[in-house]
């Protein structure tokens, strides 16, 4: 039996047939995802809209340790120290936050925020430990939309993230949660660093994963992997990610290239904004020292 319409019944609209199609309900996240992006074709989602539900499933889905700033990367204050040697630190850095320790770096007594530094050019200025907020610790293995929704309630902005053994594992921001659904949020003092293109967030043998910068050369990435992709086409990862694709990748999209894989962790409807990438069982990790294969 046929199962198009009699000539007797009416036509449906786009509008009927795509929300009868919407009705069925799915049965997994794929299925989930297949129908937004369907709606998006059919322009009933627009770019940014379709990005930002992608990015909603995407924090369900990615843990604390995906996005922190690593532990060798965070810019602590020494309480033991005079404002005057560490001012120059946190204008260099012109961050907001500042994790304070006392005695060893795994001892975070709080958080300094730079506009109560001003407290000090008063007539009657406090001592720099009246000024340290409570810090929110957090586990590596924290859900992102867990974590966001505790940043909500506690009026908290940046959490120090511990390792099983207490010690500190990284630091995560709101703004990092939060790009991971809306992309990329630049502001004023914003700037890159080579240093911060590539990543290694789990060094060790076999279990080695790194988050890479979409705008990290490959002439860098190919000395840091050992890999040699060409960059005669594009000079970016992301470049030479997007052509694989044909297409510029989702949030979740994941491929294999030489040896690694490469899993799209936020990007827009124009491009790639970060990776994670970390080495096939089959193929040889990088060794940690050095980030090429051992």
């Amino acid at each position: 039996m046929s199962d198009a319409p009699s000539s007797g019944e009416p036509k449906r609209s786009l509008l009927e047939r795509l929300s009868a199609l919407l009705l069925r309900a799915p049965e997994d996240r794929e299925q989930l995802l297949s129908l937004l992006r369907t709606s998006h074709e059919r322009e009933l989602l627009d770019d940014d809209a379709l990005s930002m539900i992608e990015g909603v499933l995407q924090v369900a889905e990615l843990s604390t340790r995906d996005i922190m700033v690593p532990r060798s990367q965070i810019k602590l204050i020494d309480i033991s120290q005079a404002s005057r040697e560490f001012l120059p630190h946190v204008i260099a850095t012109a961050h907001s936050r500042f994790p304070v320790y006392d005695g060893d770096r795994d001892n975070i007594i709080g958080i300094l925020h730079a506009k109560d530094l001003l407290r000090l050019f008063a007539d009657d200025p406090p001592g720099v430990k009246a000024l340290v907020r409570p810090a929110m610790f957090i586990p590596e293995s924290k859900r992102l939309n867990v974590l966001l929704r505790d940043f909500r309630a506690n009026r908290q902005h940046i959490a120090i993230v511990v390792d099983e053994y207490g010690g500190v594992a990284g630091l995560v921001t709101i703004e990092d949660v939060l790009e991971q659904i809306v992309g990329e949020i630049e502001d004023e003092f914003d700037f890159d660093e080579d240093a911060d293109h590539i990543v290694a967030i789990e060094p060790g043998a076999n279990g080695a994963r790194y988050r890479v910068r979409a705008i990290a050369e490959i002439g860098a990435f190919n000395e840091r992997f050992g890999t040699r992709f060409p960059n005669d086409d594009f000079d970016t990862v992301g470049g030479l990610v997007t052509e694989h694709f044909g297409r510029v990748p989702r949030r979740g999209d994941e491929a294999v290239l030489d040896g690694l894989r490469f899993e799209v962790l936020r990007a827009d409807p124009r491009q790639v904004h970060l990776l994670m990438v970390e080495p096939q069982p089959s193929g040889k990790p990088p060794d940690p020292s050095t980030g090429h294969p051992g």
